[in-house]
């Protein structure tokens, strides 16, 4: 399985930021700017807490199994895969979602729609989805690297690389 790049996702942030700076340019002109939900930092929040979660319980059980401790519940391995690869898939949609709220929420702030309150709240609405994509791929990362194999521990022995 790759590791997820922090460069990529700061790609995908920029480049989502950027076109929804640019569409929501477009959708004022036309006088239809869609609002900026009041649920979407409270879902990207959500996410962060149940990978936060998870990365606490398996950071725990693996380090009792790697220092040969008694474990009431093992970790398998495909289960650890599958978490690292739920938190992927978490990284990279918040990235995307965060840099199309932040481009909404730039765009509201620098202009002229500032003056309005509701308008204001939804520049809010959009900092703090801002904020919670980045504690979604924060934590992400961290569960990536909590479920990494240790160099030389690998039970099986050397993989054959593929020629």
């Amino acid at each position: 399985m790759k590791q997820l790049r922090i460069r990529t996702l700061v790609g995908i942030f920029a480049a989502a930021a950027v076109l929804s700076w640019g569409g929501s340019r477009l959708w004022d002109a036309l006088d239809s700017l869609p609002a900026v939900p009041l649920l979407a930092p409270v879902v990207l929040a959500l996410i962060a807490v149940v990978l936060l979660a998870t990365t606490f319980s398996l950071r725990s059980r693996l380090r009792a199994q790697r220092e040969r401790r008694p474990v009431a519940k093992p970790v398998e391995p495909m289960m650890a895969a599958r978490a690292v690869v739920f938190g992927q898939a978490s990284a990279l949609v918040a990235a995307l979602v965060g840099g199309v709220y932040g481009g909404v929420g730039v765009f509201i702030a620098t202009s002229h729609l500032a003056d309005v309150p509701a308008r204001r709240d939804q520049a809010l609405y959009a900092a703090l989805s801002v904020v919670a994509a980045a504690a979604v791929v924060a934590v992400a990362l961290w569960l990536e690297r909590v479920c990494r194999i240790p160099e030389g521990d690998d039970e099986d022995g050397p993989t054959p690389s593929a020629a």
